[in-house]
């Protein structure tokens, strides 16, 4: 039985490693393994090893991995999407509440009090007086996994949820949302704005001064996703103006620290134990059905590929750099197998595909062209 090798480039759950069956071997060495599972670690300056054949990454973001690099390399990077979307969830409906009650700063006052300190608190606690947060309106921008599951938190909690999505609500998502068309529709209806979509280049920067303007004065901004969705001089001079009551965030940036109304946890968002299992357990279950089978799915770098296995047949698995026209590499391979080919399934993504050819059991050729960046056998 060919024996396969796992990396880890950070501490990963138990739970998750104890998944890998007797084909798959733990080592210390990354430039042995076949497979790499990675948290946090950055790994733009590594040395990618010609065994090294996918890594999975134990959570969503992918900003830590080079992946044009890998993708050149044939190698295949996976995430973990919807794995810590309940330990999101938590930390936002957590933020908002805290916003609205002014619970940062109450709790951030009452540690400075000597003396007499249930006078004091009978004294001070009318300045960090709050609103509640049944009955009013909430806008969720970007209703994946995560936006979904707020939006079905914050109904459950009696307000009113309103949404946009570039594609469709992800299918967990059961509350009665109104959807808009733009941003720029939903906002002006909004005590509270969540925001849970990827960094793009038709994301970034698009909380800014424009979209701000558009909100309704004394809004609760909560940015639990990623740093660059947001302009932060136009928030800061939000803040300063009153425009936008509170900033809550669990990206911790140097130029928030010690500003009036932000409140930045220090990423916290997938710190929990239940999040690093779940994020550990579709890691490792990806990169063994990828590593043993060659199915790709969650890759943020190829298209997803996947084959049943049929019995008296091996994979041949082939990862492409796309120069021509995918359909032409397509018939190529299906010109090169011919008679030996049993099932046969691809696909592009960006500039790079990837193959499954499913033949015959006593097939011993493997297509090349100058177009593949790997191939190889399975079964």
């Amino acid at each position: 039985m060919e024996k396969y090798y796992i990396g880890t480039l950070n501490n990963i759950s138990q739970v998750g490693l104890s998944r890998l069956t007797d084909k798959y071997e733990l080592t210390d060495d990354v430039d042995k393994a076949n497979g790499i599972v990675v948290r946090s670690f950055k790994m733009h300056d590594m040395e990618l090893s010609d065994n090294l054949l996918a890594i999975g990454r134990a959570g969503a973001g992918v900003n830590n991995i080079p992946l044009e690099k890998c993708a050149d390399k044939g190698i295949v990077v996976f995430n973990a999407p919807g794995a810590n979307s309940n330990a999101v969830k938590e930390l936002a409906i957590a933020g908002m509440i805290m916003g609205a009650r002014n619970m940062y700063e109450g709790i951030t006052w009452g540690q400075t009090l000597e003396g007499d300190v249930a006078a004091d608190v009978e004294k001070g606690k009318k300045q960090f007086a709050g609103t509640e947060i049944m009955g009013k309106t909430v806008g969720i921008i970007g209703l994946g996994a995560i936006g979904a599951k707020i939006a079905n938190a914050a109904e459950a909690l009696g307000m009113t949820v309103v949404g946009y999505e570039a594609f469709k609500p992800h299918p967990c998502m059961t509350a009665d949302v109104k959807l808009y068309d733009s941003v720029e529709e939903m906002v002006p209806e909004c005590d509270f704005i969540s925001i849970h979509v990827p960094s793009l280049p038709t994301t970034k920067g698009m909380v800014n001064k424009d979209l701000i303007a558009k909100m309704k004065d004394g809004v609760i901004f909560m940015n639990y996703a990623r740093p660059d969705l947001i302009v932060v001089d136009d928030v800061l001079e939000a803040l300063e103006s009153g425009k936008m009551r509170k900033y809550m965030t669990d990206l911790l940036e140097p130029e928030y620290i010690g500003k009036k109304g932000i409140v930045a946890t220090p990423h916290l968002g997938a710190s929990t134990a239940e999040a690093e299992e779940n994020c550990a357990i579709m890691a490792v279950d990806e990169l063994m059905d990828y590593i043993g089978c060659g199915n790709i799915v969650n890759s943020v770098n190829f298209p997803r590929v996947t084959l049943d296995c049929k019995e008296g047949t091996k994979k041949h698995c082939i990862c492409i750099k796309c120069e021509k026209a995918i359909e032409d590499v397509e018939a190529k391979v299906r010109e090169f197998y011919g008679d030996c080919l049993v099932d046969f399934a691809g696909g592009k993504r960006g500039d790079y595909g990837y193959f499954i050819a499913q033949v015959k059991e006593d097939c011993d050729k493997v297509f090349t062209c100058e177009c593949v960046t790997k191939a190889r056998v399975i079964g």
